[in-house]
C-alpha cells in the first residue's frame, strides 16, 4: 500500500476515497497506463483560442473609451474565469490523475501569465489547446505549439517584434524584440549557460513575423505569419545554419533546439526536481536525460522512463505541495463537489490562482518558495476554513486511510482519533505534514 499511495499522491493530483486500494496490485501499472494524452475539457462555453484572441483585440481597440475599455477587460476576466474554473473541475474529477498532473507541468513549464492582463481571455485556450494535447507526444512538437500560440506571442511581446532589416522594420522605427527568443533559450530549451547574447538574436531574428492576425482579418485574434515583418537572410543559431526560410526558419530553430543535448538534460532536470526531489537525483536526471535523446523528444518514452525510475518511488513525502495541489488533493479526497468558485477563491488566498505566475519561470517547484511562516499559516487557516465548510459528520479516520495510507504517521494518526469532533480531525489531517507533502 506504500507505493499505491505514493503513486497516488505523488504522480496523480491526490487520490479519491477507495482509490488507494484500488491501485494497490499493480501502482507502476496503474501510472503507466495513463501515459496518453488527458481528456479535453470539455465545456461548450468556453472560447477557441480563435474567439480569445478577437476578444483580445477587442479590448485593445478601445482608446479614449473608459467604459467600453472597462467593459472589454471584464469580458477578458470572465474569460479566464470560466476556463480556471472548468481546468480545476478537470484536475478534481480526473480518472487519469497522471496525465492531469503533466498537463499542469507542461502548462507551467511553458508559462503565460495574468501578470500581462491582455493574455487574460487566452491563458485557458493556450492550456487547452497547445499543452494538453502533446503532453505525451515529441517535445518538438509541443515547443512549436506553445511558441506559436496567440497568448505566448503576446505575453513575450513576440506579436510585435519586427526584423530590422524587414519591409516593415526598414519603414518604422519599432523593431526586434527578444522577450521571447531569451525565455526559449532560458527556460523552454537549453536553460541557463548553454547559449550566449548571439544566439538570442538570432532566434529573434528567425521568429520575426510570428504574431496574430489583425483586427479586420478573417482570422482575426489567431496566429498568423507576417512575411512583411520578418527579417530576411540566413540565420545561425549555435553555431549551426538554419533551414529553411520565413516561418520554416523559426520551426528550424525550434526543432534544433528541442533535440539539443542541454534541452533533454533541462527537461530532465525540471521533470526530476517535480516528481523526486527539490535537489534531482543525479541518476533520475540522467536516465530521462538518456530517455529523452533515445527517443527524439518522445515524451510518452521518457515518462516510461520516470514511472519506471527507483527515484520517485524511493523517496516519499520528499516534495511539499503547492497550493494548488493542496487544495486539489483535499478537493478530490473530502469534497469533489464543491462550486468550484469556492476553490478557485482558496487558491486566491493561498497565493497560486491559476496562470498568475509571478514571472515567465512559472510557479516555482521547490519548499523554500511556499513553506515560510506567514504560508503555514495561511494552510492552517485554509484547512481551518475547509473543515468548517464541509466537515459535518464525515468519517475522518478513513480519510485518513484514504487520502494517506501507510504514508501516515504514528502522530498524526492519534491526533486525528483523538479529536473532539470531526471539523477538528478534518483540520488536522488537512494541516498534517502529511497532507502537506507528496
Amino acid at each position: 500500500m506504500n507505493a499505491a499511495a505514493l503513486a497516488a499522491a505523488r504522480f496523480g493530483v491526490g487520490p479519491r476515497p477507495g482509490e488507494v486500494a484500488a491501485i494497490a496490485g499493480d501502482p507502476r501499472g496503474w501510472v503507466a497506463a495513463q501515459i496518453a494524452p488527458p481528456r479535453p475539457i470539455a465545456a461548450p462555453d468556453l472560447p477557441t483560442t480563435a474567439e480569445a484572441g478577437r476578444r483580445t483585440l477587442a479590448a485593445r481597440a478601445t482608446p479614449g473609451d473608459p467604459a467600453a475599455q472597462r467593459a472589454a477587460r471584464e469580458a477578458l476576466r470572465n474569460a479566464y474565469r470560466a476556463d480556471a474554473l472548468a481546468q480545476l473541475r478537470a484536475a478534481i474529477a480526473a480518472t487519469a490523475p497522471f496525465a492531469e498532473r503533466m498537463a499542469w507541468f507542461w502548462t507551467n513549464h511553458f508559462t503565460v501569465s495574468l501578470q500581462r492582463p491582455i493574455v487574460a481571455a487566452l491563458v485557458g485556450p493556450f492550456a487547452r489547446e497547445a499543452i494538453r494535447p502533446r503532453v505525451f507526444g515529441r517535445f518538438a512538437d509541443l515547443l512549436v505549439a506553445a511558441t506559436r500560440h496567440p497568448a505566448m506571442l503576446l505575453y513575450l511581446d513576440n506579436a510585435v517584434s519586427i526584423g530590422p532589416g524587414s519591409p516593415a522594420g526598414l519603414r518604422r522605427a519599432r523593431g526586434l524584440n527578444e522577450n521571447l527568443a531569451r525565455e526559449i533559450l532560458e527556460l523552454h530549451t537549453l536553460g541557463v549557460g548553454n547559449y550566449g547574447q548571439d544566439d538570442v538574436r538570432q532566434l529573434a531574428l528567425a521568429l520575426t513575423g510570428w504574431t496574430i492576425a489583425r483586427a479586420g482579418d478573417p482570422d482575426a485574434g489567431a496566429y498568423r505569419f507576417a512575411r512583411l515583418l520578418h527579417e530576411p537572410g540566413p540565420r545561425t543559431l549555435l553555431g549551426q545554419r538554419l533551414a529553411g526560410d520565413g516561418e520554416e526558419e523559426g520551426v528550424a530553430a525550434l526543432t534544433a533546439l528541442a533535440r539539443h543535448p542541454a534541452t533533454a538534460r533541462h527537461v530532465a532536470t525540471r521533470l526530476a526536481r517535480h516528481f523526486a526531489a527539490d535537489d534531482p537525483p543525479p541518476a533520475l536526471v540522467d536516465r530521462l536525460a538518456r530517455a529523452y535523446r533515445d527517443s527524439d523528444g518522445d515524451l510518452a518514452a521518457v515518462a516510461r522512463s520516470l514511472a519506471t525510475a527507483p527515484e520517485p518511488w524511493a523517496t516519499p513525502l520528499a516534495k511539499v505541495r503547492t497550493p494548488f495541489e493542496l487544495v486539489v488533493a483535499a478537493e478530490r479526497l473530502v469534497a469533489p463537489d464543491r462550486p468550484p468558485g469556492r476553490v478557485l477563491a482558496d487558491l486566491r488566498r493561498l497565493g497560486q490562482l491559476p496562470h498568475a505566475a509571478p514571472s515567465p519561470q512559472g510557479w516555482p517547484d521547490t519548499a523554500s518558495a511556499w513553506i515560510g511562516p506567514e504560508a503555514l499559516l495561511r494552510r492552517i487557516e485554509w484547512a481551518a476554513g475547509f473543515a468548517g465548510a464541509v466537515g459535518g459528520a464525515r468519517d475522518v479516520p478513513a480519510l485518513l486511510e484514504d487520502g494517506l495510507g501507510v504514508l501516515a504517521g504514528a502522530a498524526t494518526r492519534m491526533a486525528v482519533r483523538r479529536a473532539g469532533s470531526a471539523e477538528d480531525a478534518l483540520v488536522l489531517l488537512l494541516a498534517s505534514a502529511e497532507f502537506q507533502r507528496r
